[in-house]
């Protein structure tokens, strides 16, 4: 049994050197928020769509400038053959042997059916939608990298909590060895104890597993080496001062991107009923040109400029017209029915976090209660068991207990931590508690 206990301290012990050994990173919550927003192929994904729509708003604006088209043609001919009717049998003409032509064309439009400028106020919706999701990405992102953060953190304490109990429970097993060797104690109650060191040592390597995943997970998204082990800023869950005073469905309804970006989605597909219906009106513009001739010994031409109004009406487009104006009303009152539906979502979604948020102060005052509780109810049961009065299936119980209420009570502080942020992020204020932080 030495062996065996001599062979599992020594690989807990080289686990424990190796990750001792790894580079290590401290960092603040704040801190991984900031890199996730900075590095994240998310944030990065969404920022280049908000441009894609930035540059998709100017190219519809160019719509309402003149357009201006030059073209020009040098030829050479062969053995042309020219014949003027008018002028005659007698008229003699020679054979050019070249022929260049110079044009330039500009065309203003005037009127469209209000077409140029409901698009441009349309595409100019979808950007500001594209940046509202923009926003609600990088909330997400921000999300996420808290979840990481406060997971590491309750699998590093949980780690710390376990080692420390293997401490005294190793120690059991050492004071219960001469024990039983002295036939103060049975065999059974050493084997008890050394039961208890396995199981804590099989959550130890639990704990372990679980740090190298949250870690792996957290890196991944900080976009920093795989190999570093991230070490948290415990002050982080224990600094801040938390209150759910600002969450309703006022304000989630008031600040949410993700809402918004629909909102904006929908007076984008008004415009486009506008568009549709741009069908039924002519178009005009205002025309002007200038053409220049040149064919070498027959005619040369110059200065010779035009200008004038031009209309277009598609007469058969009118009765067709009425099947896109009625499907670009379906679009939007897809989106509009999109919105109600996201209303209700949200208000759900923030009484829920409400919830889980006063659940997880309750809890951590119980917690603490429990943890009180637990260490008195281990005193008593050790007295007992040292003074004869109670045997090892107590003592064990009582310790196991008390383990338990160590770890419980060490985690729903960041529980309580998570709860809130996760709160922020349904009301649509988590980027904004960091950025007016100034992490």
């Amino acid at each position: 049994m030495k062996i065996s206990q001599l062979m599992l301290f020594g690989v807990f012990f080289i686990g424990i050197s190796s990750i001792e050994a790894q580079e290590k990173t401290s960092l603040t919550l704040g801190e991984a928020v900031q890199m996730a927003w900075e590095k994240s192929n998310e944030v990065t994904l969404a920022n280049t769509k908000v441009n894609t729509k930035k540059y998709e708003l100017k190219s519809v604006k160019n719509n309402q400038y003149p357009d201006l088209k030059i073209s020009g043609q040098y030829q050479r001919l062969t053995k042309a053959s020219i014949d003027l009717p008018n002028q005659g049998e007698s008229a003699e003409l020679g054979s050019p042997d070249r022929a260049m032509l110079g044009m330039a064309n500009l065309s203003l439009p005037i009127f469209a059916g209000f077409k140029i400028q409901n698009s441009i106020d349309a595409y100019d919706n979808l950007y500001e939608a594209e940046s509202a999701n923009a926003a609600k990405t990088k909330e997400d992102v921000a999300l996420k990298a808290i979840t990481y953060y406060t997971a590491l953190y309750k699998a590093q304490k949980t780690l710390d909590v376990l080692n420390e109990n293997q401490k005294s429970a190793k120690q059991r097993v050492t004071d219960f060895t001469e024990l039983e060797k002295n036939g103060i104690i049975p065999r059974n109650d050493l084997l008890k104890a050394q039961l208890l060191v396995s199981k804590t040592q099989l959550s130890i390597d639990e704990a372990n597993n679980n740090i190298n995943n949250i870690n792996f997970y957290l890196t991944t998204l900080l976009k920093l080496d795989p190999s570093v082990k991230i070490e948290v800023n415990e002050e982080d869950f224990f600094s801040l001062k938390t209150s759910n005073s600002i969450a309703s469905d006022a304000v989630a309804l008031e600040s949410r991107k993700d809402l918004q970006a629909i909102r904006l989605q929908g007076k984008a597909s008004e415009a486009n009923v506008k568009i549709a219906k741009a069908g039924y009106y002519p178009s005009i513009s205002l025309l002007g040109g200038y053409t220049a001739l040149d064919l070498k010994d027959i005619i040369t031409v110059k200065y010779a400029m035009n200008f004038g109004i031009g209309l277009s009406y598609d007469l058969s487009g009118i009765l067709k017209n009425n099947v896109h104006v009625k499907e670009a009303e379906s679009r939007a009152l897809e989106v509009k029915n999109t919105e109600a539906i996201m209303t209700d979502r949200i208000k759900v979604e923030v009484q829920k976090s409400i919830e889980d948020y006063d659940l997880a102060i309750n809890q951590s005052v119980v917690y603490e209660e429990a943890l009180q509780q637990a260490a008195e109810n281990y005193r008593l049961v050790k007295d007992k068991f040292d003074n004869g009065l109670s045997d090892t299936n107590d003592l064990v119980e009582a310790d196991v207990e008390h383990l338990n209420a160590k770890i419980q009570t060490a985690l729903s502080k960041a529980t309580i931590i998570q709860k809130y942020y996760e709160l922020l992020s349904v009301s649509g204020q988590l980027s904004q508690s960091f950025n007016l932080s100034k992490i």
